[in-house]
C-alpha cells in the first residue's frame, strides 16, 4: 500500500452502485497502514448524539457521507461484557477523570463524556426529555431565535425519538429505593414522582446503562442510528482526531486530522458538520482560524450531585430502571431531582470510611438508596485552548447558584429522612453520615464550594445559537458565522441551559440543522 490511499467517493442517490469498498463500513483507523485520503459530498467530525443524527439525516438524502470518530469502536455486545473498570478505560474520556478547573467558590465538577463510537450515547443513563416549554419560551423572546418554537421543532423531536425508541419506564421498573424518597417527597412537599422517558427496549432493569447494557436493551445511537445509515453507505472512521477545518477563504472545504501511528486523515468535502461537544468544538474552530467573541464561552454543565441514604430494611436500589422516575416539584427553583442508581462496586468504592469501617458500609448496600439532583445553571463555565491537546475549562458558579447548591442538599436529605432513612450520606467531602440531629445543625451554606461532590454528563453552548455574530458562534440554521458550508450540530449550540438531560433536545436541533443543510 502506498503512503497516502486517495479513495474518490461519488456523489449521487444510494441506490446507485456502491461508491467504494469503504462505503457502508467502520474503517479502524487504528489499524489503516497509510494515510487516508477520501472526497465525499458531506464530511461530519463526531459519531456521538448529535454526529449520528446529522450523519442519517444526510444520508437519508442521498449524500456521500464521511463521519470521523477520535474514540475507537466498541461495539454494544462487547460493552455489555466489560467490567465497569473496563468501561471506563475503553468508552469513557480520561477514564471519566475530567475535571473543570473552578473559579471563585465553586466546586470542581467531573464531567463524563464518552470517546468511542457512539460518543456520549454510550455512557449515559438513556433519559429522554424534551426541551421544557419555558426553556423554548426564552429562546424565542430573550434570545430572538423565533423558529426554535415547540410547533416548529416537534417534527425534529418526533423523528429521533422514532429512531431511538423512547418510551416512558413502567413504575414496576422503580426500585425500593426510589418508592422510597417518592414517599418522602410526598410526606414533605405533598408532590409525586413521575415516570421519566427513556431510549431503551426490553429493559430488564441491569443498572450498567451508563457501563454497558448486557442485554443490548439501551438503544444508544451506536445501535439505533449509526447502522441505518451504514446500510445507506456512509463511512466512519474511528481513531481520527480531527485537528482543524480546511477553509478556501471563507467557505469549508474539508477537514484533516491523524490517525494513530503518524498517519493523516483528510476528507475533502464541500459541507462539514462539526459535532465534537461543546468541550471540543472550540478546539477545532480555533485551530482553524475561525474567531468569533463567543467561542468558548457560555458553558452550562448542570452541576449535579447524589445523595444516599440508609434504611433499616433492604431497598436493593439496583433493581429496576438505573434512571426510573424524576420530581419536577422543585424545577421552577432550578432544580430537578433525578432517580438513579449506579453498579454496587461503583457505589461500595465511593463510600464513605477506610479499612473496616468501608468494608461494612460496602456489605450494607442492599440497604443504601440513591436519588440525584442537578442545577439549571446560567453559562458560568468557558472552554479555553491549553498547553496539549485537550482544552482548559474554568467554571464559576453564580451567586444564585452557589447559594441553590446547600439549599438543595438539605432538601434532599430532609425528603430522606421523612422516607424514614436512618441516616443520610451528603455529597460533601469530609463529612460523615448525617442523622435527623446532625442535620438540624448542619450549616451546608458555610461550606466552601470545593467541598462539594459534583458531576455532569451535560456540557452545552459553547458555540451557541444566535440572531447576529455578536452574541453567537452559529445562525439560526447551524452555519458558523461567515463561513459557508461549515455547520454545527450538537450541544455546543444550544443557547441556554436546559434543567433537564439534553440528549434528545441535542438529537432534534441536530435533525434541524442537517434538515436545512440539504433542504
Amino acid at each position: 500500500m502506498s503512503a497516502a490511499a486517495t479513495v474518490p467517493l461519488r456523489a449521487g442517490p444510494r441506490s446507485a452502485p456502491a461508491r467504494t469498498s469503504l462505503a457502508g463500513t467502520i474503517v479502524v483507523g487504528a489499524e489503516r497502514m497509510g494515510d487516508l485520503v477520501l472526497d465525499a459530498d458531506a464530511v461530519v467530525i463526531g459519531t456521538g448524539a448529535g454526529g449520528a443524527t446529522a450523519i442519517r439525516v444526510l444520508t437519508e438524502a442521498g449524500l456521500d457521507v464521511v463521519a470521523l470518530e477520535e474514540g475507537p469502536e466498541v461495539s454494544a455486545r462487547e460493552h455489555g461484557r466489560m467490567r465497569e473498570t473496563e468501561s471506563l478505560r475503553h468508552v469513557w474520556r480520561d477514564g471519566g477523570m475530567t475535571f473543570t478547573l473552578p473559579l471563585g467558590d465553586s466546586p470542581f465538577i467531573n464531567v463524563t463524556m464518552g470517546r468511542v463510537v457512539g460518543g456520549s450515547s454510550m455512557v449515559t443513563g438513556g433519559v429522554c426529555f424534551r426541551t421544557p416549554e419555558p426553556v423554548l419560551e426564552q429562546w424565542v423572546n430573550e434570545r430572538r431565535l423565533g423558529e426554535l418554537t415547540m410547533k416548529r421543532l416537534e417534527p425534529h423531536f418526533d423523528a429521533v425519538e422514532r429512531w431511538v425508541g423512547v418510551e416512558e419506564v413502567p413504575a414496576a421498573m422503580r426500585s425500593r429505593g426510589v418508592a422510597r424518597f417518592g414517599e418522602g417527597l410526598q410526606r414533605a412537599h405533598g408532590a409525586e414522582l413521575v415516570a421519566l422517558r427513556r431510549n431503551t427496549r426490553g429493559c430488564q432493569g441491569r443498572g450498567r446503562c451508563n457501563f454497558g447494557c448486557p442485554h443490548e436493551a439501551k438503544l444508544s445511537v451506536d445501535l439505533s442510528v449509526l447502522p441505518p445509515s451504514l446500510e445507506r453507505g456512509a463511512t466512519i472512521v474511528s481513531d481520527a482526531l480531527v485537528e482543524r477545518v480546511l477553509l478556501s477563504g471563507r467557505r469549508a472545504v474539508g477537514v484533516e486530522g491523524r490517525l494513530p501511528h503518524g498517519r493523516r486523515v483528510v476528507v475533502h468535502a464541500p459541507r462539514v458538520v462539526l459535532a465534537a461537544g461543546a468541550w471540543h468544538d472550540p478546539l477545532v474552530l480555533w485551530r482553524s482560524g475561525i474567531r468569533h467573541r463567543e467561542l468558548g464561552k457560555n458553558l452550562t454543565l448542570h452541576p449535579s450531585f447524589r445523595t444516599m441514604a440508609r434504611f433499616a430494611e433492604p431497598v436493593r436500589g439496583w433493581e429496576g430502571a438505573l434512571q426510573s422516575a424524576y420530581s419536577p416539584h422543585f424545577m421552577r427553583e432550578g432544580l430537578t431531582m433525578v432517580a438513579l442508581f449506579v453498579p454496587p462496586g461503583v457505589i461500595a468504592s465511593a463510600m464513605p470510611g477506610i479499612g473496616p469501617e468501608l468494608a461494612r458500609r460496602s456489605g450494607d448496600l442492599q440497604h443504601v438508596a440513591m436519588f440525584g439532583c442537578l442545577l439549571h445553571d446560567e453559562g458560568g463555565g468557558r472552554v479555553r485552548r491549553g498547553p496539549g491537546r485537550e482544552p482548559l475549562v474554568t467554571y464559576r458558579m453564580s451567586g444564585h447558584e452557589r447559594r441553590l447548591l446547600p439549599e438543595a442538599v438539605r432538601k434532599m436529605a430532609e425528603i430522606f429522612f421523612a422516607a424514614g432513612a436512618l441516616e443520610v450520606f451528603t455529597p460533601v467531602l469530609g463529612l460523615g453520615p448525617l442523622t435527623p440531629d446532625r442535620l438540624a445543625q448542619a450549616r451546608f451554606d458555610k461550606v466552601a464550594g470545593r467541598r462539594f461532590e459534583c458531576t455532569s454528563q451535560h456540557p452545552l453552548g459553547t458555540c451557541r445559537m444566535g440572531p447576529e455574530a455578536r452574541t453567537s458562534v452559529v445562525d439560526e440554521r447551524g452555519r458558523v458565522w461567515d463561513t459557508e458550508g461549515l455547520y454545527v450540530a450538537d450541544g455546543s449550540v444550544v443557547p441556554t441551559s436546559l434543567g433537564v438531560n439534553p440528549q434528545i433536545t441535542i438529537m432534534a436541533m441536530a435533525h434541524r440543522v442537517a434538515s436545512l443543510i440539504v433542504a
